[in-house]
């Protein structure tokens, strides 16, 4: 998994479409430590969440299972451009079949859980869409035959509100391990001068 940050938007934006709730542009210090205590100030403490839709985030996604994309999907209030099935099986054409504990060639492929029997299974799995896809089947017919750990990749636009839903859910424990991951990855990506805004989102690792 890789996730890196492609966009955000300044804090300075964010400061300035407060300030127009009360014309309080002259204290604007231009993003500074007045501005940052404000958005703190207004969008966690005083829960006016919607003063953060302006700060929005761009990631690039990368080497995540389509069963991760189903739960990211979940959070709405984001833009996902993911990538296509229809234009990109074809990577998998030229390719020898895997053998079945060939674990370290399938990663290009496979998202696996570090269970053998199930990252076994998924082996057949890659395999049979493998055949299938030779057999000349087109690619909208043949990815009913994906398997949910087959690796994808998105551009995922985020505002600051939403993503910090997200980092709250999907950081805890009880969340599925690898979008639990992604979680971390992405706060990790956030610049460090928004981070702020965040930590408290994230849940204990311990």
């Amino acid at each position: 998994m890789k996730v890196t940050l492609l966009h955000h938007t300044s804090l300075e934006v964010c400061a300035h479409a407060i300030r127009t709730c009360w014309q309080s542009f002259d204290k604007s210090d231009n993003g500074g430590e007045k501005d940052r205590e404000l958005i703190d100030r207004v969008g966690n403490k005083y829960k006016h969440a919607s003063t953060l839709e302006h700060l929005v985030y761009t990631f690039y996604i990368q080497g995540i299972s389509r069963a991760l994309l189903q739960e990211l999907a979940r959070h709405r209030m984001a833009s996902l451009s993911v990538k296509s099935t229809r234009y990109t099986l074809k990577e998998l054409k030229n390719e020898e079949p895997f053998e079945e504990n060939d674990f370290e060639r399938v990663k290009k492929y496979l998202v696996l859980t570090g269970n053998e029997t199930v990252d076994k299974m998924s082996i057949k799995a890659l395999n049979n869409l493998q055949k299938v896809l030779k057999e000349g089947i087109s690619n909208d017919i043949a990815k009913y035959c994906l398997p949910e750990c087959y690796k994808t990749e998105l551009t995922w636009t985020i505002n600051a509100r939403s993503l910090q839903n997200f980092l709250a859910l999907r950081s805890s424990k009880s969340a599925l391990w690898e979008i639990r991951e992604l979680a971390l990855e992405v706060f990790k990506a956030i610049p460090e001068d928004h981070k702020y805004l965040f930590k408290e989102c994230i849940q204990k690792q311990d």
